[in-house]
């Protein structure tokens, strides 16, 4: 094995430098978490437009029913919206408890409705014209800003979005009880390091990865034990919420599957499980944070929305416009938020989808201007160009 392999494995592995070590952060330290959903996930059946005659057109056999007594029917949020029935026992109680929020007609300008070009270019927060100099994302850029923070991304990769200047670990915690470097190898490469100008950086990356796997241990025998709990999204929110709770302020993780061309499903089916199965992770993420809930916040978002009208497989195609969700339990804004407009065939953008009316750049330059006091210039340098909204979400 030569040190570009072994390099190539680092930046792949649940390895750090220097700037990665851990600590213990108080409770009233803000956190933020960012949820990906790759695929473009249907926003239109999680937040459901129920006042407008038009969604039940265009979706004859995928739309959710109006909310009622059956238990298939949209849960209620206000006289326009309502939100999909999987969510009932997880996420819809922190709705009826101000600690969830919508912003739908989000996303971004780009239009190229392709899954890797939008969300490089979500990751990357240049947008149209403005491309900065070091070509990183824009997670790494506010990690850059805040003094004393320390980032993290629970993917198996390092994502575009934490790559750039500042050092990130990267951890996959679906697999962390079996790291891809054993003990014996580690020290054949911490050897082979030992003496030359990465050694100290070599040492540090074995030393994050091997404290992360002890933190969890305890929480993983326990789910070993209880099955229940043991598996999908549910349980690496956990290990994600320990992790943040005790050693990290800033993370990212993506969860794929959203790509729902054909059988998507209403009430029931492909798209309620992973509804559900997100909904239990996110619920139980806010469960595990305990009092440092009151200082955190999840976003989840997408590269875009999915058509309006179903397709003729019952499912539905790339689209633009989305739904963010802003979790909490400090919020400032809650219910439905963001600019919005009626849901009629007449406002759809390019007559298929939801147009874009909050930029995800500005929804999220006010984000963190807010939940980090950081100026106008500083937001400047995480999103070049962008005009930050306050929402008013923290």
């Amino acid at each position: 094995m030569n040190r570009r392999t072994l390099l190539k494995t680092f930046a792949a592995g649940a390895l750090a430098t220097a700037a990665g070590r851990l600590f213990a952060a108080p409770a009233n330290t803000p956190r933020f978490l960012l949820v990906f959903l790759r695929g473009g996930y249907d926003a239109a059946n999680l937040l459901i437009p129920i006042s407008s005659n038009f969604y039940y057109a265009a979706r004859p056999n995928i739309a959710i029913a109006k909310p009622g007594n059956d238990l298939a029917s949209a849960l209620p949020l206000n006289t326009d919206w309502g939100l999909h029935p999987a969510l009932r026992d997880s996420l819809y109680p922190l709705y009826q408890n101000g600690q969830l929020a919508f912003i739908p007609f989000a996303g971004t300008d780009d239009t190229t409705r392709s899954h890797f070009e939008t969300q490089d270019s979500i990751e990357l927060g240049q947008g149209p014209g403005f491309l900065h100099s070091d070509h990183s994302g824009f997670l790494n850029r506010l990690a850059q800003e805040l003094q004393g923070t320390t980032p993290i991304a629970f993917t198996e990769q390092l994502p575009l979005i934490m790559q750039g200047r500042q050092e990130v670990p990267n951890i996959a915690l679906r697999n962390a009880s079996k790291p891809g470097v054993d003990a014996r190898q580690s020290s054949l490469i911490a050897s082979m390091y030992h003496g030359s100008p990465l050694a100290e950086s070599v040492e540090q990356g074995f030393a994050v990865r091997d404290e992360a796997l002890h933190t969890l241990e305890t929480e993983m025998n326990q789910a070993s034990r209880n099955a229940i709990t043991a598996k999908g999204f549910e349980l690496e929110a956990r290990r994600i919420a320990r992790l943040m709770l005790d050693k990290y302020t800033l993370g990212f993780v993506d969860v794929g599957g959203w790509d729902t061309h054909v059988g998507q499903g209403g009430a029931t089916g492909a798209l309620a499980g992973r509804f559900d199965e997100l909904g239990r992770g996110l619920a139980a993420y806010a469960d595990e944070m305990g009092s440092a809930w009151h200082n955190t916040v999840v976003m989840v978002i997408s590269e875009f929305g999915r058509t309006f009208r179903e397709n003729g497989n019952r499912g539905t195609d790339h689209g633009h416009g989305t739904v963010y969700w802003v979790l909490g339990g400090g919020l400032g804004a809650k219910g439905i938020v963001g600019q919005q407009q009626a849901v009629t065939e007449a406002t759809l953008f390019q007559n298929r989808d939801y147009p874009v009316l909050n930029e995800y750049r500005n929804v999220l330059g006010g984000l963190f201007s807010r939940l980090y006091g950081l100026n106008a210039t500083q937001i400047e340098r995480v999103f070049p160009g962008a005009k930050p909204s306050d929402l008013g979400l923290v």
